[in-house]
């Protein structure tokens, strides 16, 4: 289906990712929503809707607690699309520090406030950093590791037709540990679709039983890797530590730099993504009519 131009919108489908695909592809803040996966998997949640504007850039629309959000991810409308868009929603979601740098001051000026959204920072981790777990710093993830090697007998296999069934038990697993679907319906679409939407992964085996699996997709122009899913049967103690190390070293070393999305504001993840070291952030911001924050 071809995106529409605006104002009309269409419901994201999977044929939109020829025309969205090389477009996203080529944005370099690394915004971890900004993919045709992180979009085409979670439609459904926000009620995604896609629409192009001429020669300019595409407009994602969507819904979250009731309010109307929406994503210029290749670049910020001029004055009068922006306003016309701003008509029927309420902010404008995930700028990206480059738009931010660009545009802020223009933006001001047109009667809008720009605001900081730690919350959906992109967490950026050197690929060496987790795959080596070298220093001090790194001492109680080491030991976790070690203590998992030194406990189980484990294997990696690359994410392909014939491990992509041993992913979707160690998913099936995750949800019956948890008690909650949690993203379970996008993980597991994202397993059905690995190859038509551009994904790679692997997959972990304890004893011979599948026990966990990575799946994301490069970014950036290929340079950043986003990890958009890490499930682990929680039975085995350090697993989850052990898959984002040996995942790291499975990247190619060309992929410098890790993004593991955001923490939504959840002080307990927040926490855990901090232990780990992040070299640095994806910074985005949200841009709402003055007196609409």
């Amino acid at each position: 289906m071809k995106i529409p131009e605006y104002p009309q919108f269409a419901p994201l489908s999977v044929d939109m990712r020829e025309e969205l695909y090389p477009a996203l592809n080529m944005l370099t803040d690394g915004v971890s929503e900004f993919t045709f996966s992180g979009l085409y998997l979670f439609r459904n949640n926000y009620r995604y809707r896609a629409s192009h504007l001429s020669g300019k850039t595409f407009v994602i629309s969507g819904i979250k607690e009731d309010k109307r959000f929406f994503f210029t991810p290749c670049c910020v409308p001029d004055t009068q699309t922006l306003r016309s868009i701003f008509e029927d929603h309420d902010y404008l979601k995930n700028m990206s520090e480059t738009q931010c740098k660009a545009e802020r001051i223009r933006l001001e000026a047109d009667g809008y406030e720009v605001h900081e959204d730690r919350d959906n920072f992109d967490y950026l981790y050197d690929r060496s950093d987790l795959a080596e777990l070298s220093g001090k710093a790194y001492h109680k993830k080491r030991n976790l590791v070690n203590a998992f090697l030194n406990s189980y007998n484990y294997e990696q296999r690359m994410l392909d037709a014939a491990t992509v069934s041993d992913a979707i038990a160690v998913l099936d697993k995750w949800r019956e540990e948890k008690g909650v679907d949690g993203d379970y319906a996008a993980a597991r679409e994202a397993l059905d679709l690995y190859t038509v939407l551009g994904m790679r992964g692997a997959v972990y085996y304890v004893d011979g039983k599948p026990a966990g699996y990575a799946l994301g997709e490069p970014l950036a122009k290929g340079r950043m890797f986003a990890v958009h899913f890490e499930k682990a049967v929680g039975s085995y103690k350090g697993i989850y530590q052990f898959v984002n190390q040996a995942f790291a070293q499975a990247l190619p070393a060309y992929m410098k730099t890790v993004n593991r999305e955001q923490d939504l504001g959840d002080e307990g993840l927040r926490q855990a993504k901090m232990t780990y070291r992040p070299s640095g952030f994806v910074r985005k911001y949200r841009v709402y009519p003055k007196n609409g924050a």
